[in-house]
């Protein structure tokens, strides 16, 4: 699979739900349509709704990977 080249990347680990998609939408907004964006995020409750969440803000969840250390890198591309 190929991987992404992300235009900008946030890291939401340090904060939790809700704030997690705050930082993230806010990070997608100031971006122009079709670039991509990279969420470093903690697993659990995070990378169970932050990809949820982006989604129904009609944004496009391109990749999600385990970093195998409690961490996820989550890859998506702006829509209009």
């Amino acid at each position: 699979m190929a991987e992404f080249q992300a235009d900008e990347s946030v890291d939401i680990t340090d904060v939790v739900c809700p704030v997690t998609f705050v930082k993230a939408k806010v990070a997608l907004e100031e971006l122009e349509d079709g670039q991509i964006l990279s969420i470093h995020l903690n697993g659990g409750e995070p990378v169970q709704n932050v990809p949820r969440s982006i989604k129904e803000e009609g944004h496009q969840v391109l990749k999600l990977t385990d970093n195998k250390d409690g961490t996820f890198e989550l890859f998506v591309r702006k829509c209009g």
